[in-house]
């Protein structure tokens, strides 16, 4: 059995994200004209620009700290996180396309999520390292 299952299913979520957004990237560039490589032109294709450059941002902060805290602390808490992650990465979403100046609550809970997990992996890790 797969002792990361959690953090496993949140990896797969995340990159199901990841192609959401890239999609609908795609489908803002077609229905508003934005021709390639442009990445200006329609407010609400560079919205759409916007939410998926920033969702890059922040996985790349998100998933080292999940699968390091799934490492050094647990698979379950790993993915609790994960949800709420995922859950405030789409509420990011859905607020920035609707009226971008309502996007910050999503962005914060996501972000508190990768500092705790980051916080919890240092802990893991400098535990670790003071029984070697």
């Amino acid at each position: 059995m797969n002792q990361y299952l959690y953090t496993s299913f949140i990896t797969l979520l995340t990159v199901l994200l990841m192609f959401g957004l890239t999609f609908n990237v795609g489908r803002a560039r077609g229905k508003y004209q934005v021709k390639a490589p442009a990445i200006s032109g329609h407010e609400l294709f560079e919205r759409a620009y916007r939410i998926q450059l920033n969702t890059i941002e922040n996985v790349l902060m998100f998933l080292p700290a999940l699968w390091l805290y799934a490492i050094f602390i647990g698979d379950k808490g790993a993915g609790d996180s994960g949800v709420i992650w995922l859950i405030a990465r789409i509420w990011y979403a859905i607020a920035y396309q609707l009226n971008p100046a309502k996007r910050g609550l999503g962005f914060l809970i996501s972000i508190l999520v990768v500092a705790g997990l980051w916080t919890g992996a240092a802990y893991g890790i400098f535990h670790q390292l003071m029984k070697a």
